[in-house]
């Protein structure tokens, strides 16, 4: 709905005319049909007297269509934005515009953005920036007036009226606050205002107005509808991307690695790798930078690093580059070990279903084909890492690790930020798995996820029961083999062959795996959301002991958010010659 509420906004606006223009006339759709030529407030709400319920009506008028019963009917803009708002990370997306509730009494003071006013009941209190949004709003008036009949009649009217628009577009250019405005910006505005004067002085038909008011409003809506699209798009490519130096980093790494004598390319400690007593975590990843900071995060933050072990997974690409990462950075008295999926020779499609249906035809028609029928429009689906075996890799941890009790598994994105041992003593009381919930808000729970159209899933779930994250997991090994994890991942990856119980990743077939194994951690052990939502407390992320870049704005890209960048960077050490000879920078 935030479109929406930004276009009745705007029209609000339009029909408006400051008190900082109390001489200049302008539209005054609330009292021109009574022939009045009065003038209000730009954004006044006004609880009393009625006046809320009168301005609504008047931005219903414009924004309401004809229907075809000769009534009005709304657009259909607003299921359009449900739908695709639905399409998206409900939580990454951040409203910039301000709304007063109609509840609240508030009135803008445009001279005096700063000062408060009472009436003995309300307390007006003034919006920030007032005189950037009160040029805003001129100019849509003065736009206005250019598409009305009786001001083009006069030619010599709307070319000085284009003349003053292009002079105050000019100098509030990007300007979003007050302070960035430059001083001639009142002289400007006031040749404005002097102008639509003229205008009003030749048109003030309301009926013409709401008129033009309405093509607007629908151009805007159509241009915004392709703009969210483009965002979508654009968003989804940057995140698949590779910067380049990413891609030069693991062609430095591999060709120093295979320059090493065979002695030379062995991690030290091979004896702690199987010791139950040592605090394991598992890794899995492709990317060599978002592993080392994971890694260097997790052991500058432990009170005993030499009793942490590190059990890292590759592919075939990245095995020579991630292992010469660690060889020439070793991180302090921490043990290494960096393996080859391709080298789990019993990882084969007879055993492990979903690998053979990653490898299928049709799996990558589905996510990568969207001109055939059977593919799916939604661009998230468009992700490698969808049929990446790296990404379900976890579910074969048992199978990775015989020989230990329990293991942390940690996502590629996500940082450290304090001693987390004290995970391994907590009591998970047979439970599977140890995880933070995340059902504060709706999307978070399992109808979003699963297809509660399918029998099967409606007869065995709850589709209100609360989600968990993956990313910084607890599994107790002991209790995987003895309930047999494993062969009930793969009797529901069987079932979803044509994808009918649910879509993509691994989060949906881990809340089934899961399901009534899955022991809920306290939310600080986890917060989420720093590769989405700029809204993070700073507070959950001070009291954070591991901290997730979930989304598509990871701290290694350029459209990472720059306020959460430095929790990232800071394990990182720039001045190391692979660094700078692929020009990585913070």
């Amino acid at each position: 709905m935030a479109p929406r509420l930004l276009l009745l906004a705007l029209v609000a606006a339009a029909v408006a005319v400051p008190p900082a223009s109390a001489a200049v006339a302008g539209i005054d759709l609330k009292n021109c049909h009574r022939g009045r030529r009065g003038n209000r407030v730009l954004s006044e709400v006004t609880a009393g007297d009625g006046a809320v319920s009168q301005d609504a009506g008047l931005i219903d008028q414009v924004t309401r269509r004809p229907g075809r019963d000769g009534g009005l009917a709304r657009g259909s803009t607003d299921q359009q934005d449900k739908d695709t708002g639905s399409r998206q990370q409900s939580s990454s997306e951040g409203s910039s515009l301000e709304i007063i509730p109609k509840q609240t009494s508030a009135k803008l003071l445009v001279e005096n953005p700063q000062k408060e006013n009472t009436d003995g009941k309300s307390k007006h209190m003034a919006l920030p920036d007032t005189r950037v949004r009160n040029i805003k709003d001129q100019l849509i008036k003065a736009k206005v007036y250019l598409g009305l009949g009786a001001i083009r009649a006069n030619p010599q009217y709307p070319r000085d009226l284009q003349q003053r628009i292009r002079e105050v577009q000019k100098v509030l250019g990007d300007a979003s606050k007050d302070s960035d405005l430059p001083k001639n910006a009142n002289e400007k505005v006031k040749a404005l205002e002097q102008t639509l004067i003229k205008g009003k002085q030749t048109q003030d038909d309301c009926s013409v107005a709401v008129k033009k008011l309405r093509a607007m409003l629908h151009s805007a809506e159509e241009q915004l509808h392709a703009q969210k699209k483009q965002t979508v798009f654009l968003t989804q490519l940057a995140a698949k991307t590779l910067p380049k130096g990413l891609h030069c980093l693991p062609l430095r790494l591999a060709n120093e690695y295979f320059s090493l004598e065979p002695g030379q390319q062995q991690f030290p400690n091979p004896e702690k790798l199987a010791n139950p007593k040592l605090y394991h975590y598992a890794l899995f990843s492709d990317n060599i930078l978002a592993t080392a900071v994971v890694v260097n995060s997790t052991v500058l933050n432990a009170k005993n690093p030499s009793y942490h072990v590190f059990h890292i997974v590759t592919d075939r690409l990245n095995y020579a580059p991630m292992r010469m990462w660690f060889l020439s950075n070793p991180p302090k008295k921490a043990t290494i070990e960096v393996q080859n999926i391709d080298e789990f020779t019993w990882l084969n499609d007879s055993y492990s279903r979903v690998l053979k249906q990653l490898g299928s035809q049709s799996m990558i028609d589905y996510y990568f084909r969207a001109q055939r029928a059977n593919s799916d429009s939604n661009l998230k689906y468009r992700n490698p890492k969808y049929i990446s075996m790296l990404n379900h890799l976890r579910f074969y941890l048992p199978e990775i690790y015989p020989k230990l009790d329990k293991m942390v598994f940690l996502d590629d994105d996500v940082v450290v930020k304090k001693d987390i041992t004290g995970l391994w003593s907590i009591d998970m009381k047979g439970k599977v798995n140890g995880a933070v919930e995340t059902c504060g808000e709706s999307f978070h729970r399992f109808d979003r996820y699963l297809n509660f159209s399918n029998p099967v899933i409606v007869k065995n779930f709850d589709p209100h029961a609360c989600g968990w994250a993956f990313g910084m997991n607890v599994f107790d090994l002991v209790e995987w083999r003895r309930q047999n994890i494993t062969k009930i991942y793969h009797s529901w990856q069987k079932l979803n062959e044509d994808r009918s119980l649910w879509k993509l990743g691994t989060l949906p077939p881990g809340l089934i795996t899961f399901w009534n194994k899955t022991f809920p951690l306290d939310r600080s052990w986890h917060v989420l959301g720093l590769g989405y939502n700029p809204h993070v407390s700073s507070r959950n992320l001070e009291h954070a002991a591991v901290i997730h870049y979930n989304g598509n704005m990871k701290p290694w890209l350029e459209i990472g958010l720059p306020k959460f960048r430095s929790y990232w960077s800071k394990y990182l050490y720039y001045d190391q010659p692979f660094l700078r000879e692929c020009n990585i920078n913070p």
